[in-house]
């Protein structure tokens, strides 16, 4: 994998997006100025140095890349209240695959005990690692290196998670979407196999919105092998033949409005769908969201 490393762009006519592994720098710009603001939702005090001068080109470059933060910042904020809530309900471990610049084991208010696993490519966990090596984290965590498309790989994760006991929370934030359907559904029928993996969020796009971004960012996404691959047209079915129900949906657009990060005339677009076309407000809080998804009993 190439070196995800941020700073100086080697060649002006390097493409601001090298590889998958930048949408993490990428994101990590967006975690950073929601931080900086007096009425942050959240703050991660790492996220601009991890983010460095690439993950600043990348944003300011990427067409429409400013005007995008509001949706990072509203899954990240929805996500952070997701996780302690089912860590609440007893969840004892914390899967986070294809955890990218992902904080939360240093700064949310977790349990000691909690054990957290963060999972990336080899060279982004390297990265993480030195950024983070000077700091503690909330709980009892680890950086782990895996290709999660390799099934070895992904068994040995699975297997280091499970050591403990208690229930078991897997994350898949900004994931699902830049794989192919068969292998979520490959994902997800290994997790269900893990009788102590419990809980599963991810973040979910739809189908208009897939084609939308990727009509927006396609030459950045494709020279980067960052394409936008998973939208299923109906989320909770696909899961549930996999045995996986649905158990929280959090729109993403009713969200941005609930937490004061709406898009640009949000509100008024929001009250125009919802009188004159319902059905087609409907659709616009299915467009992307966060789900929490529980794992079904084997028959």
């Amino acid at each position: 994998m190439p070196d995800t490393r941020p700073g100086p762009v080697s060649s002006p006519t390097e493409p601001p997006l090298r590889d998958v592994s930048d949408t993490a720098l990428w994101v990590a710009v967006y975690r950073a100025l929601e931080s900086e603001r007096h009425d942050a939702l959240f703050k991660d005090p790492f996220a601009r140095r991890m983010a460095g001068q690439r993950g600043d080109r990348i944003a300011s470059t990427i067409p429409f890349g400013q005007s995008m933060a509001w949706s990072i910042i509203v899954r990240t904020a929805v996500m952070d209240e997701v996780i302690l809530r089912c860590i609440e309900r007893g969840v004892r471990t914390v899967l986070n695959l294809g955890a990218g610049l992902d904080t939360r084991a240093f700064r949310l208010p977790l349990p000691a005990s909690l054990r957290w696993f963060d999972v990336d490519l080899p060279a982004m966990t390297a990265y993480r690692q030195a950024c983070l090596e000077a700091e503690r984290p909330a709980c009892q965590h680890a950086h782990l290196a895996a290709d999660l498309a390799d099934a070895d790989d992904l068994s040995r994760t699975l297997a280091d998670a499970k050591a403990g006991t208690g229930p078991l929370l897997v994350l898949t934030e900004g994931l699902l979407v830049y794989l192919a359907p068969s292998q979520v559904a490959d994902l997800a029928r290994q997790l269900r196999l893990e009788a102590q993996a419990q809980w599963w969020v991810a973040d979910l796009v739809s189908p208009l919105l897939r084609r939308t971004m990727g009509t927006v960012w396609h030459s950045q996404l494709d020279r980067a092998s960052a394409a936008f691959r998973f939208a299923p047209q109906d989320s909770r079915r696909f899961f549930e033949a996999l045995g996986w129900k649905e158990h929280e949906f959090h729109s993403t657009w009713s969200d941005a409005l609930r937490l004061g990060r709406p898009p640009p005339h949000g509100a008024a677009w929001d009250g125009f769908w919802k009188w004159s076309a319902p059905a087609a407000h409907e659709a616009l809080k299915r467009m992307s969201g966060v789900a929490l998804m529980e794992r079904l009993p084997h028959q």
